[in-house]
């Protein structure tokens, strides 16, 4: 069924890039619901199936229909470009009890049995428990099973964010959204999304909030109705290789010249990097990392550039001939 979003001039202006933890959690809880998008993430499931195995996942899957919309108040678009799991939890644990329940009611509508389901928790008659159990549980995946891999995961979509925001300047958002996946179609004007809603909405001047995500992968999914930002959440470049361990190493020549540590730190930026992401792929301390990425940037190797509360560095096109060289 498609989506037809459609923009004016100030939706143009106001289109944004964010990444979410609360987004891939929710990602995670739909993933483990559904075996047949397993395949893509199986060295993550395997790695953790005892602790997804712990957790008691039924609040949040009565409001996850397999054909139908989770509701809004559950998945609110992020405020900033990189908020944390914390703000946005914050924002669902304070949804309105009575709105909660009417959204609710349309997603359990669509699954045999979950109205029921809900009923017997008491979730129609206190809503205000529906959404402290259901925020209990988006908290309880946070913790056990996303966290841990947080700056892993935050690292590969920041480093999407870097890719998808060059290609926005140089080509336009025309020809960025039909290439960030195959469920997406742009006219003049519409951006058409295959999704499971069928909604048509003028944007209004809102814009759009463009979302990379792991977890979905290599699905779209988003958030349409008013009044919360139309978000448009896509897979992420680069998960092929996401829970691979790889060696990063630098060439002989290239360790002679600018040493170890250094060598390798510029080996591994084939793709944008935080201090954090680089020092947990390298199993080095982040201040050693820190002092080494100031050291290649004097040197005109990096540049660096802030998104959101982190600071991604990348090669530059002598840091590139460098790398290759080696």
């Amino acid at each position: 069924m498609p989506t037809r979003l459609h923009f004016d001039e100030d939706d143009y202006l106001n289109c944004r890039f964010a990444h979410s933890p609360l987004w891939e959690t929710q990602a995670v809880a739909h993933l483990l619901k559904r075996p047949d998008r397993q395949v893509y993430q199986r060295p993550w499931l395997r790695r953790t199936r005892r602790q997804a195995a712990a957790m008691d996942l039924t609040p949040l899957w009565l409001l996850m229909p397999q054909r139908g919309l989770t509701p809004g108040w559950l998945c609110p678009p992020p405020a900033s470009p990189s908020a944390t799991f914390e703000e946005e939890i914050a924002l669902v644990r304070a949804a309105d009890p009575g709105a909660a329940r009417e959204d609710a009611l349309r997603s359990l509508r669509t699954t045999p049995g979950a109205a029921a389901a809900a009923r017997n928790r008491g979730w129609l008659h206190s809503p205000a428990r529906m959404v402290r159990e259901v925020s209990d549980a988006l908290e309880q995946i946070w913790t056990r099973l996303v966290e841990p891999d947080w700056p892993r995961l935050r690292a590969l979509l920041e480093a999407d964010i870097a890719f998808r925001t060059r290609q926005l300047a140089e080509h336009g958002l025309g020809e960025l959204l039909p290439e960030i996946s195959d469920h997406c179609a742009w006219q003049p004007g519409t951006l058409t999304v295959q999704d499971r809603a069928d909604c048509e909405r003028h944007l209004g001047g809102q814009g759009l909030v463009l979302m990379p995500s792991v977890f979905i992968w290599p699905h779209v999914i988003g958030t349409f109705e008013p009044p919360l930002q139309p978000t448009l959440a896509y897979p992420a470049r680069g998960i092929v290789s996401l829970w691979a361990e790889p060696a990063v190493q630098a060439g002989t020549a290239l360790t002679r010249l600018l040493g170890r540590g250094r060598a390798a730190i510029l080996a591994a930026l084939d793709t944008p990097s935080s201090t954090t992401g680089l020092a947990r792929r390298l199993d080095l301390a982040p201040s050693s990392v820190s002092s080494h990425l100031s050291v290649l940037r004097e040197a005109g190797l990096l540049t660096a550039r802030r998104h959101g509360r982190h600071v991604l560095y990348e090669r530059t096109g002598l840091g590139d001939a460098l790398a290759a060289g080696s």
